[in-house]
């Protein structure tokens, strides 16, 4: 079947587009999609049936596919058919069961799922050639790989589960700072009065403790059981995270090389005819890193499809040195993105999502 653009198309493409991307061969599953695999401006990519231990992460670089690195670093394959345990600290390379054969209008870009990010799990695509991770340029024709390397928690992977998930785009997507505002002006995307919209919707981190629980985050335990990627509401919190109490001037000293489980301040929403995704943050502001999944999906935190604001969930790590994070300091932005058309479903609507109208809160494995 064939797959057409009109030369002023532009933006993100919405989940008939790439299920019609699939239909006409540029997307290439070894085994048909499962049900939910289409998201409204994503696909959740599956991992094949076998994993190599690297000896490290690396890029192939032009002229190269991971194939051939991996035929020089590997240590030894694991057989992921029946579920295998992937340690932490270690790199693993897993093919995955879809490829791309992209025409020269499209690119893709990739990210961890929101649970995986909310795992410590660092995964990230590579394809062949490529000098960037997650980014798989227009006209790319190959295989794709996840890189991942367990953090905090041990854990058990199969063929076909999902730990990453890769948007399609056309030309100029990203909203500039004029437009931004223009749409918070039409739909008001944040709860506060004095949104920051420069370069971005700003994020800040949330340490007042003003909720029912009084917990601002959680802290992830060490030398814990292994998490089934796969088992949703396996495992209770207090054997993985220790809660975090508010503290009475409002602050948060990170331990250097601890994982932690935040919320932003502020409440936000994605319109329906738009996407949105957290980019890394400066560095330069603090020795700490925010977030792995970005990729946030029209209707995240919408009224239309169940939320009312939704809070951005903050997967933190401290770098070399202890750091103390301020209730209402900045960690993140949040960059809008306009969709090609609105999808047919919506964050929240029918399609099993996790997350909508969230606050605080851990990953699906971890029973509230």
């Amino acid at each position: 079947m064939p797959f057409s653009l009109s030369p002023d198309d532009e933006g993100i493409l919405p989940d008939r587009m790439i299920a019609a991307m699939t239909d006409a061969g540029l997307i290439i599953p070894e085994y048909p999609f499962v049900e939910s695999q289409i998201q409204p401006a994503s696909l959740d990519l599956r991992l094949g049936s076998t994993a190599y231990r690297v000896r490290a992460s690396f890029l192939p670089g032009p002229g190269m596919t991971v194939a051939e690195r991996i035929d020089e670093l590997k240590l030894h394959e694991i057989d992921l058919s029946d579920g295998a345990v992937l340690e932490t600290n270690c790199v693993y390379i897993v093919p995955l069961l879809e490829s791309l054969a992209l025409p020269p209008e499209i690119i893709a870009a990739a990210n961890p799922k929101s649970s995986t990010g909310r795992l410590d799990v660092f995964t990230r695509v590579i394809a062949d050639g490529t000098r960037r991770f997650d980014m798989i340029g227009a006209g790319y024709h190959g295989p794709l790989y996840a890189e991942i390397s367990p953090k905090t928690f041990p854990v058990l992977l199969r063929e076909g589960s999902r730990l990453s998930q890769v948007r399609f785009r056309v030309g100029e997507a990203r909203l500039n700072d004029d437009e931004l505002n223009a749409l918070h002006a039409a739909e008001r995307l944040v709860d506060v009065e004095d949104a920051d919209l420069t370069g971005g919707l700003a994020f800040s981190v949330d340490l007042s403790g003003d909720n029912a629980s009084g917990l601002v985050g959680y802290r992830a335990k060490r030398h814990t059981g292994v998490v089934d990627v796969d088992r949703r509401g396996g495992y209770a919190v207090d054997e993985f995270w220790e809660p975090i109490s508010a503290r009475p001037d409002r602050t948060l000293i990170l331990d250097p090389g601890e994982f932690y489980i935040l919320a932003s301040k502020e409440a936000v929403q994605v319109p329906p005819d738009f996407a949105a995704e957290m980019v890394p943050f400066d560095p330069l502001v603090g020795e700490f890193r925010v977030h792995y999944a970005g990729f946030f999906d029209p209707g995240f935190g919408y009224a239309g499809a169940g939320g009312q604001g939704s809070r951005g969930v903050l997967e933190v790590r401290s770098r070399e040195v202890p750091f103390i994070l301020e209730h209402g300091q900045i960690v993140g932005r949040l960059v809008y993105e306009k969709m090609m058309s609105r999808p047919d479903a919506l964050y929240g609507q029918r399609i099993g999502s996790n997350y909508q109208a969230q606050g605080l809160k851990l990953s699906k494995h971890f029973r509230v």
